[in-house]
């Protein structure tokens, strides 16, 4: 993949002239952010506010393919995927950590590639990089990311906080992102069997960016701010519409009524899904990687919400002893089980 002799070789710099190179165009612009990159630690600011904290992993072979993935995307999506837990949380994120483990095959350009992927994220999302680590690694390509964020104690959304009656929301679209991945898997398969074709993605562009450049949803979050709406509980979208919905149920000790012909499904997810023999439905419920915003609001609050253009009801809460149902379009009813993502089934 890295086969051009003008590459540079990351031992000519060694870590620490790597982390240099890496950070000279760091800037920081988070009021939060007291010191970034160059101490043995950051130093933030948050004052009255509570700090929100998630990490992420992401493995070569396990969480992404080098062979249709670029380099920058990678980067991009890397941090996105960090972010949306901090705005699941209904707060903001401000700063993210950036971890990198390299095997021998990465040369510096390769490297530049994914960090510029990260600031591009950064920037566009008002995030300071503050710090990281970097190592050599006999396994292929390792990131790691934890971002860091606030919100005021009495709007912070737990997955614990869902009430009866509740309306069950969701931000976006679903379904894309997996779809997407099919997409790229088929053509990574009729590349490998004849490196003469070249991909066919025409007219899929939605769809593969819904996989390779997720975008977290802090417009969201605004959104709220904006029309005064409290979310009782919440979660991102990352292993699929059902699991999250199970998430939300067993933490809260609620039940729910989910209506499949609410569920929000673009076209081209739609009819690219068909086209491979899939159930749209079970695209998004199980798909995952959607990095929607799925929560819950008390009734009254549904003149605020049902004007949103970008949102969704799709069903509500109930007694936990209901259990977790989706009525179908036919007028079924189904238990709500969750295949989602098992990164230890392989």
């Amino acid at each position: 993949m890295f086969e051009n002799s003008d590459k540079t070789n990351i031992q000519e710099l060694g870590e620490f002239g790597l982390i240099d190179y890496l950070t000279k165009a760091v800037e920081l612009t988070e009021p939060s952010t007291v010191k970034g990159i160059g101490d043995d630690a950051a130093v933030l600011d948050f004052s009255d506010k509570k700090t929100l904290i998630s990490t992420d992993l992401l493995l070569e072979g396990i969480h992404f393919d080098l062979r249709y993935v670029p380099l920058k995307h990678l980067g991009y999506k890397a941090v996105q995927v960090n972010l949306s837990d901090i705005y699941a949380m209904n707060g903001i994120a401000s700063q993210i950590t950036f971890s990198i483990g390299l095997s021998s095959k990465f040369p510096l350009e390769a490297v530049e590639e994914i960090y510029e992927g990260a600031l591009i994220a950064c920037k566009k999302y008002n995030v300071d990089l503050i710090g990281g680590d970097t190592s050599a690694s006999a396994q292929g390509l390792v990131i790691s990311v934890t971002s860091i964020g606030y919100a005021y104690a009495a709007k912070i959304a737990y997955r614990s906080s869902a009430k009866e009656g509740d309306l069950l929301c969701v931000s976006g679209d679903l379904g894309g992102a997996y779809v997407g991945l099919q997409l790229l898997e088929r053509e990574k398969q009729i590349f490998l069997e004849n490196p003469q074709i070249q991909p066919d993605l025409e007219g899929k562009d939605y769809i593969v960016e819904r996989q390779l450049k997720p975008e977290a949803r802090k417009d969201v979050v605004e959104l709220f701010g904006t029309y005064g709406i409290q979310p009782n509980a919440m979660i991102d979208v990352s292993d699929g519409l059902a699991s999250e919905t199970l998430h939300i149920c067993k933490a809260s000790k609620v039940g729910c009524k989910l209506y499949e012909d609410k569920i929000p499904i673009d076209p081209m997810t739609y009819e690219t899904a068909r086209e491979f023999g899939l159930d749209p439905t079970v695209c998004a419920l199980n798909g995952g990687e959607d990095y929607e915003l799925l929560f819950t609001v008390p009734q009254d609050q549904y003149d605020k919400i049902k004007n949103q253009l970008d949102i969704t009801i799709i069903g509500y809460i109930t007694e936990e002893a209901a259990g977790c149902e989706m009525i179908s379009k036919s007028g079924n009813v189904h238990p709500i089980t969750a295949q989602g993502w098992n990164a230890f089934k392989r």
